[in-house]
């Protein structure tokens, strides 16, 4: 059975490097990265918000797509509401895949630590991204997803969590596959 893995959690905690590595290591898996993806919308520098919200729908299409006829998908995406994660879930059931969510959680300040430093340069979005938080409330904002994020766990008891800290990408990898492994023994 196809997989739809999603890596949630806190920009900067290393959901898209975690993501990359595990496409690269699982030849024929989709990374499906929603932030590359709004790259692709004309104008997306001037409206991001926007633009994702645009992109989403076309990502759940391709993803749905290729669920059914392809493999795997590995989704890195913070999604802290409810209905939207819902919607990718759904995606992934009604393909007759397997929804697999990982959250990578790391210590608040370690992760507004990360997040402010994660600039360099291969991802266009991440000078946005910063200057969007900083316009919304700043550290707070990213606190404030925190919260949301160990809400959302709560109430999701399926997903699986992995603790994620600076600098030590292969143990947080290392522990995604042990989860991946665990989510599939269980369904």
């Amino acid at each position: 059975m196809n997989r739809l893995i999603l890596l949630n959690g806190l920009p900067g905690v290393g959901k898209s490097t975690i993501a990359r590595r595990y496409a690269t290591e699982h030849p024929g898996t989709l990374l499906c990265d929603v932030d590359v993806l709004r790259t692709f919308i004309g104008g997306w520098r001037d409206d991001f918000e926007k633009a994702g919200a645009r992109i989403r729908p076309a990502a759940l299409g391709m993803i749905a797509g290729y669920l059914r006829e392809s493999g795997d998908v590995v989704l890195p995406q913070l999604l802290a509401r409810v209905s939207e994660l819902e919607k990718f879930e759904r995606a992934a059931l009604d393909a007759g895949a397997e929804f697999i969510e990982i959250m990578l959680e790391a210590e608040t300040d370690d992760a507004v630590r990360r997040f402010h430093r994660r600039d360099d340069g291969t991802d266009p979005w991440h000078p946005i991204v910063r200057s969007l938080v900083a316009e919304a409330g700043g550290d707070d904002v990213l606190r404030d997803y925190a919260v949301r994020l160990r809400g959302l766990v709560a109430r999701r008891p399926r997903t699986r969590t992995v603790m994620s800290v600076a600098d030590a990408t292969d143990a947080a990898y290392r522990d995604v596959l042990e989860a991946i492994d665990a989510a599939a023994s269980t369904d």
